[in-house]
C-alpha cells in the first residue's frame, strides 16, 4: 500500500482508493566510442596541410560527437526529472509539500496477516474478510496531530452509541436498526485535530461477510448523490465533485461528500469506502471550511491500507 500512504495513502492517498500506463523506454541512444587518445603529432616530413587538417577533423568530430550525447543525456534526465514534479498532486498522496495542503503522515504500512490467512480480497476468500487486526487497519495521525481520545474505546474497540453520535438525533434509531440488521460485528475508530483546526474521524465497521457490508452500504447508508443520512450539522450534503475519479484504489469503492453552502461556522466532508466486509466512514471538518487536499490524502490512504 498505501493513500505514505499512503498508502498514501499516504497516502495512501484511502488509497489508497488508480493506475498509471507504463512509460515507453523510448529509442535507444548510442553512445560513440571515447577517442583512444588524442592525436599523435606525425614525424616532421610528413606534417603536410592535408594531413594535418584531416586529423584536426577527425578530432572535431568526436568532441562534436560527445556534446551532441551530452546533449541528449540531459534532455533524458530533464524529462525523467519532469515525469515525476509534474505529476498530479493527487497521483502521490502520500508525500508531504508545503504548498499544497498535504499533511505530513507516517509510512503506510499494512499489520502482518495471520499465519495461513488470505487477503480480503484472495480468490480463496469467499467472505471478503479482513483477518488482519481490525484496529492495526486504522490509517495514523499525521504529524503535529492532536490525538481524540474519545474515539479509543475499550481495548481500541468503539461502543456502537459513540459512533451512532456522528448523526443527528432523529436518524441514530434508524441507522442502528440497520447496523443491527446486517450483523455489525464491531467498530474500531481513531481521530485527531491538526494544527489548523481540521477535526478528522475514522470509523471501521466490521461485518459477517463482504455481502453484508455492500447492501448496508449501497442499501441503507450511501446514495449517488448523497448520503441517506446526514451527519450531525450537516444537512446539505451532496456529493464531491472535485474528487479526482483516477485517484482510487482497486477492489474499493468509494463514495465522497461535501457539506455544500450555507453551511454555517464549519463545513464537513465526509466519504464511506467499501471494502470486503469492512465499511470505512472518514469524516473531516473545520471552522469556515474544510480543506479538500486533506481529505482526499486521508481517504485515499484509508483506502490502501484496506485494499
Amino acid at each position: 500500500m498505501t493513500e505514505q500512504t499512503t498508502s498514501v495513502e499516504e497516502t495512501g492517498p484511502e488509497s489508497g482508493p488508480h493506475t498509471d500506463a507504463p512509460r515507453s523506454a523510448g529509442p535507444a541512444l548510442v553512445v560513440p566510442p571515447l577517442p583512444e587518445g588524442p592525436p599523435t603529432a606525425a614525424p616532421a616530413e610528413v606534417q603536410a596541410p592535408t594531413v594535418k587538417a584531416r586529423k584536426d577533423r577527425r578530432v572535431l568530430r568526436a568532441v562534436l560527437r560527445w556534446t551532441a550525447a551530452a546533449v541528449v543525456f540531459a534532455a533524458v534526465g530533464s524529462a525523467a526529472a519532469y515525469g515525476v514534479t509534474g505529476m498530479e498532486r493527487t497521483d502521490v498522496p502520500g508525500l508531504a509539500t508545503r504548498t499544497d495542503g498535504r499533511w505530513d503522515y507516517p509510512a503506510i504500512v499494512r499489520p502482518p496477516l495471520p499465519s495461513g490467512s488470505p487477503g480480503p480480497f484472495a480468490e480463496s476468500n469467499k467472505a471478503g474478510a479482513h483477518y488482519a487486526d481490525l484496529r492495526e487497519l486504522l490509517l495514523p495521525a499525521p504529524k503535529g496531530a492532536e490525538a481524540d481520545a474519545s474515539l479509543r474505546g475499550g481495548d481500541g474497540w468503539l461502543d456502537r452509541k459513540t459512533f451512532l453520535t456522528q448523526y443527528g438525533k432523529t436518524d441514530r434509531e434508524t441507522v442502528d436498526q440497520a447496523l443491527t440488521d446486517y450483523g455489525l460485528r464491531h467498530v474500531a475508530a481513531r481521530g485527531w485535530t491538526a494544527p489548523d483546526g481540521t477535526r478528522t474521524r475514522i470509523y471501521l465497521l466490521q461485518f459477517g461477510t463482504a455481502t453484508a457490508a455492500y447492501e448496508l452500504v449501497t442499501d441503507e447508508l450511501a446514495n449517488y448523490d448523497s448520503p441517506a443520512y446526514a451527519l450531525r450539522g450537516a444537512a446539505l450534503t451532496e456529493r464531491d465533485e472535485q474528487f479526482p475519479d483516477k485517484v482510487s484504489v482497486d477492489e474499493v469503492v468509494r463514495y465522497a461528500y461535501t457539506e455544500s453552502k450555507p453551511y454555517g461556522a464549519e463545513q464537513a466532508r465526509e466519504a464511506f469506502l467499501l471494502a470486503g466486509d469492512t465499511v470505512a466512514l472518514v469524516v473531516q471538518s473545520r471552522k469556515g471550511a474544510a480543506p479538500e487536499i486533506p481529505f482526499q490524502q486521508t481517504v485515499v490512504l484509508q483506502s490502501q491500507l484496506l485494499g
